[in-house]
């Protein structure tokens, strides 16, 4: 009945202690299910309900806590591992929901929109605060389908620590390692929890030992399981030498006794956690030399003997990293917030987009329902209004004078990296890496009035989701839609009919290929106009090849002849020019990628526009990249399929004829697991294939790998296609 297991996965080389502290998930049988009380879909959080004893939890208790209290920490997982699941009971157990809300049903906090509770998935993060054992808990909620993985990518930027969540039989999954990536990018420090320990097939040596392996972390056991699946009943804590056991006829997991272990009880149970938690000790001691002091001087006899227990200065300094559209409040941006203090009606600066703003009210959040409160300090995260430029990565200071102050004090402190950049550049916080679109599709409004109804609708989605990209065609003069994936672009569409009360229709699904050059050329353009009583006259040399390094924007040159006292005005001109006409291709009219432009010569009539500069530019980069040699670079995908050893032949067959690349296939229980590669353009719709081909037990997980170059055969059927000859 219970589904739950810690274990302190360590990936770097020193910890500064070991904080343990039990959380208790409890997953309610099928059967018990029935007779859960109906709970209406708009649960009001507005009073944060729930009762312990005689105390009503409120953030209004502590609405700043010291520092040192403070824990924000987000959950991350591969799909359907228990994410949302975990949070609810989280909720339940600390006091601030009154009843278990269930994804199934569609009635949990963090699940709080229409798509995610139809699909019984999480598309949007979401943050929860709540206090426990008097800290202060922000809590984020991420999604686990790729096709949303910035959303993790954004939280993990802002967390202290994380909790990933596994499947106790199935271990590390393919969305697992991709949100382990991004955690090892931001240095977060994670706490492995194994779910559903009791579902049949559940393993915890077997979870543990992929943990060990796949993800190349070292384990610390924290928590041992007293039995497995169906015979599973409860935990034993390894650092207290206690066990944890669950009343089996508790329909909320409330119910549990805690017992020391005996030798004289549980003889075996104790031998198992006696060594784990010696070597518990000795992992920790390797990895923390204080400790390791501590237990060579003070316990080196007995190891049971051992205890279970700049910048800104003070000014403001924080982090936009989400934004959501209120139709009532407008954006709503969340911050986290790193020195100073946040307070409604401040205005504030804006760094990336050198603009002031004002904060109109402070809310702390819990799902899709929000407590105004009257400040925030450092290691909060809040919620403003009123801001209507800030987008996501934007760091945001009390002043344009706090962050020129800032940058002095930085370059005083001689930061060797920061003294090329400009004063801007060496007061921003490092943003959000966000992800290139793989599909795109056409998107048209029910009729033309509705166009700027369709641009204002696209306008919010843009800044509140930076992964979705929306370009016009220039030669149809079409709005187009660029997602990360078939889910992606399908919820947004969704969203702008249910959001934004428009019925669009979509273009079918293409792929986003790119292009590139496979040889050097040159090409001199001459731009000469006269408007009004002022000529512009511009010409140009330039020269195109390809690049050895992968980089999707172009490397820009310049030639000795070029004179300093040119570039200095006319430099930004010059490269507004090159990066426009690299971002449509001759072949296709996709990106190109992997070129690097050299400017030879440039001349350039007083009085010429910048903007007719940059026209010449572009003109001339165009004439060189349709001289050269062209290649078409298709998007190649990272495939797991995870599937019943009896319908492994039908999958690999099919796979085959998608022109995948099988690497392996590994055995996972019961599972056999197919890992390889399969270009994008002969996976679309694969989900409904394979439901088919498995009478629907098998799932997949996609990931981008790179862009490869396509044959010349079906590059040649690509382009014929796409002209209308096939």
């Amino acid at each position: 009945m219970l589904s739950n297991l810690r274990i302190c996965a360590v990936s770097h080389q020193t910890i500064s202690s070991v904080h343990i502290n039990n959380i208790c998930c409890y997953k309610v049988r099928a059967s018990l299910k029935r007779l859960k009380p109906h709970v209406p879909l708009g649960r009001n959080y507005s009073s944060l309900p729930g009762l312990i004893g005689n105390d009503i939890k409120s953030l209004h208790s502590i609405i700043n806590p010291p520092i040192a209290k403070i824990r924000n920490i987000g959950i991350m997982a591969h799909i359907d591992a228990g994410k949302t699941t975990t949070t609810e009971r989280i909720l339940y157990y600390s006091g601030y929901t009154g009843s278990l809300g269930d994804v199934d049903d569609g009635d949990t906090v963090t699940d709080f929109m229409a798509q995610e509770r139809e699909r019984g998935i999480t598309i949007q993060s979401a943050a929860v605060t709540f206090d426990w054992k008097g800290y202060r808990v922000n809590l984020i909620d991420t999604p686990g389908h790729v096709d949303f993985t910035l959303e993790v990518e954004r939280c993990l930027r802002v967390l202290d620590g994380a909790v990933a969540i596994f499947d106790a039989s199935a271990g590390v999954e393919a969305q697992t390692l991709t949100v382990w990536r991004q955690a090892d990018k931001h240095n977060i420090p994670r706490i492995c929890f194994l779910n559903k320990m009791d579902k049949t097939g559940a393993s915890f040596k077997y979870a543990v030992e992929s943990i060990r392996e796949k993800l190349k972390a070292k384990p610390l056991l924290l928590q041992l399981p007293i039995g497995e699946a169906k015979t599973f009943k409860g935990v034993v804590d390894v650092v207290t030498k206690e066990k944890l056991l669950w009343n089996s006829n508790s329909n909320d997991g409330k119910d549990f006794e805690r017992k020391p272990l005996l030798e004289m009880s549980d003889p075996e149970l104790l031998k198992e956690t006696t060594e784990a938690r010696n070597a518990l000790i000795e992992q920790v001691a390797d990895l923390d030399d204080e400790f390791a002091d501590l237990v060579l001087e003070e316990f080196s006899e007995n190891f049971d003997l051992l205890p279970a227990e700049k910048w800104y200065k003070d000014d403001l300094c924080a982090l936009a990293f989400k934004v959501l559209h209120d139709k009532q409040r407008g954006p709503l941006v969340f911050m986290r917030i790193y020195s100073g203090t946040i307070k409604p009606q401040l205005a504030i600066h804006n760094v990336n987009g050198n603009c002031t703003e004002r904060i109109s009210r402070l809310l702390l959040p819990f799902a899709d329902q929000h407590v105004e409160i009257p400040s925030l300090t450092a290691g909060n995260i809040a919620l403003t209004v009123g801001l209507k430029h800030t987008a996501t990565g934007d760091t945001i200071v009390s002043s344009k004078s706090s962050a020129l102050a800032a940058a002095r004090r930085a370059e005083r402190e001689g930061e060797k990296k920061h003294r090329q950049n400009n004063e801007a550049e060496r007061v921003l916080l490092a943003g959000v890496e966000i992800p290139e679109p793989v599909f795109f599709c056409t998107i048209e409004p029910p009729s033309v009035s509705k166009q700027p109804d369709l641009e204002h609708a696209l306008k919010c989605l843009q800044r509140e989701d930076p992964s979705l990209k929306v370009r016009l065609d220039p030669d149809s003069g079409q709005t187009v839609l660029c997602g990360m994936g078939e889910l992606h672009i399908e919820i947004i569409h969704d969203r702008i009919k249910r959001e934004y009360g428009l019925e669009t229709y979509l273009g079918p699904l293409q792929v986003a290929y790119r292009e590139t050059i496979l040889n050097s050329v040159r090409a001199t353009d001459t731009l000469d106009r006269t408007l009004g009583d002022k000529r512009h006259l511009v010409t140009v040399e330039v020269e195109a090849r390809p690049t050895e390094t992968s980089s999707v924007t172009p490397v820009i040159e310049y030639a000795e002849s070029i004179s300093e006292g040119l570039l200095k005005v006319s430099k930004e001109a010059i490269e507004s020019g090159i990066h426009s006409a690299c971002l449509q291709g001759p072949l296709l009219g996709s990106p190109v990628q992997d070129v690097a432009i050299t400017v030879y010569s440039l001349t350039i009539h007083p009085g010429t526009s910048t903007t007719m500069i940059s026209a010449c530019v572009s003109r001339c980069v165009q004439k060189a990249l349709k001289k050269a040699d062209k290649q078409v670079l298709e998007p190649l995908m990272n495939l797991e399929v995870t599937v019943a050893r009896d319908y492994l032949s039908p999958v690999l067959a099919d796979l085959a004829q998608r022109r995948g690349n099988i690497q392996e296939i590994q055995t996972r229980q019961d599972n056999k697991v197919v890992i390889g590669f399969v270009p994008l353009a002969d996976i679309m719709g694969y989900s409904t294939v394979l439901r088919t081909l498995t009478s629907g037990s098998a799932t997949f997980a996609l990931e981008l790998s790179t862009y490869q170059a396509m044959n010349s055969q079906d590059q040649n059927t690509l382009l014929n296609r796409r002209s209308g000859l096939t």
